[in-house]
């Protein structure tokens, strides 16, 4: 989640900290994110509810891989 968002050597900030998505101060210390948020259920994993909106407490939740699915960006074609 943070080196999406803060590393522009990560793979991913293009979809992430390039269009502005962070992550909010008070999860930045690990133990605040845990307290929010808990251990990660089996089988599913972090997901923002708004797909433009930051990570923080009353924008993620634990999803499913078919749910994460569901809450991708459109995939927009590059002009040729």
């Amino acid at each position: 989640m943070k080196k999406r968002c803060f590393s522009r050597l990560h793979p991913s900030y293009i979809n992430y900290g390039a269009r502005g998505i962070t992550v909010c101060d008070r999860w930045l210390y690990f133990p605040d994110f845990y307290e929010d948020m808990g251990d990660c259920p089996a089988g599913l994993s972090l997901d923002r509810i708004d797909n433009d909106g930051n990570y923080e407490p009353d924008n993620c939740k634990w999803s499913t891989p078919k749910e994460q699915a569901n809450n991708r960006r459109p995939y927009k074609k590059e002009k040729a």
